[in-house]
């Protein structure tokens, strides 16, 4: 079965028109579906809406927040009550095209894990379009995966993915990362993309700058998270070992100057000195830290896997198996 997720934030006027569209896809495709509307703290009628959906057809179900918690909650909440063996976002402004719905399950069949969209001709104003351009020629780079669009709204997933991947924040648009750092087989599907028919955008220029920094976020977890000190020790040793040269150079001519006569001006007037110190200093509080990081690691880390099982053999780590707990983290 698929389940579809859908955050909802002040779309009233979209969703009875979204239910029509997702149903008769599915319907048209024999698709077996559900649909978990998440009201992420909605101040117009979209909850009444949801509640009307649900009544009339029992294949559409919807959490409300007590108040609005962010996209990346509201899809952890979906992900938990979804029942299908593989989950769909889509966003609830009428913008994704539920007619994609077959052409995703069909990528998804050829053996991937994840399948992402890419709106290749996208209808938003250009200042959306030439930031996200540069964001995801940046998360391509520094990720190692090749998207051309890595915060597209529409995305299918397995189940596996979700419970593997922990999703908080703003990282909800790097769910197609965190899943290949995991190893599993992530694709893109173009996609149609509508022009916004209701209300208004959600995101502001405070966007990008958040996604910078969970950009950052997200390339340390996956590269560094379960060993800290080879960034954070790198860091250091470098600059320890630069105040240390510049030290060992002063030192030189500290001993040149006292033993062997010869002229130099004293080091305490110069700008080496304090930039060894700070350097060395820099160096080895980042040293501290690794240690610390690592520490943290040890102790919270040692009962999550650092690993993603792709299959098992009907007889290895049965016991193992049974231990497992089926509720998503």
């Amino acid at each position: 079965m698929l389940s579809i997720i859908i955050p909802v934030l002040n779309e009233d006027e979209s969703l009875r028109e979204l239910y029509s569209e997702i149903t008769t896809a599915c319907d048209e495709n024999q698709v077996a579906f559900e649909v978990v509307f998440i009201d992420d703290g909605s101040t117009d009628q979209s909850w009444a809406v949801v509640d009307e959906l649900a009544q009339q057809d029992d294949r559409i179900s919807g959490i409300r927040f007590r108040r609005n918690f962010g996209k990346a909650a509201a899809l952890t909440a979906g992900m938990r009550a979804a029942r299908g063996q593989v989950i769909m976002m889509m966003d609830a402004d009428l913008q994704d095209d539920p007619a994609e719905i077959p052409k995703f399950l069909a990528k998804l069949d050829e053996g991937y894990d994840v399948v992402n969209g890419w709106k290749q001709r996208r209808l938003d104003p250009w200042h959306k379009v030439y930031p996200s351009k540069v964001f995801n020629w940046m998360v391509s780079k520094l990720t190692k995966l090749s998207l051309h669009d890595h915060n597209c709204g529409l995305k299918l997933f397995r189940t596996e993915v979700a419970r593997e991947i922990r999703i908080y924040g703003e990282l909800h648009r790097f769910i197609a990362v965190l899943a290949h750092a995991r190893g599993f087989r992530v694709t893109e599907v173009p996609v149609h993309h509508r022009s916004r028919q209701f209300g208004h955008s959600k995101y502001g220029v405070k966007r990008f700058m958040r996604g910078f920094l969970d950009l950052l976020t997200v390339k340390f977890l996956t590269g560094f998270g379960q060993r800290p000190q080879h960034m954070l020790g790198a860091f250091g040793l470098l600059f320890f070992g630069l105040g240390l040269v510049g030290l060992g150079i002063l030192a030189v001519c500290w001993l040149l100057t006292n033993v062997a006569g010869f002229s130099f001006d004293p080091i305490g007037t110069r700008p080496l000195l304090a930039y060894s110190v700070a350097s060395a200093l820099l160096g080895a509080q980042a040293i501290s830290l690794g240690l610390l990081a690592e520490l943290i690691v040890s102790n919270t880390g040692r009962d999550a896997d650092t690993y993603s099982v792709a299959e098992r053999t009907s007889s290895t780590g049965a016991g193992d198996h049974a231990m497992k707990s089926d509720v998503m983290p």
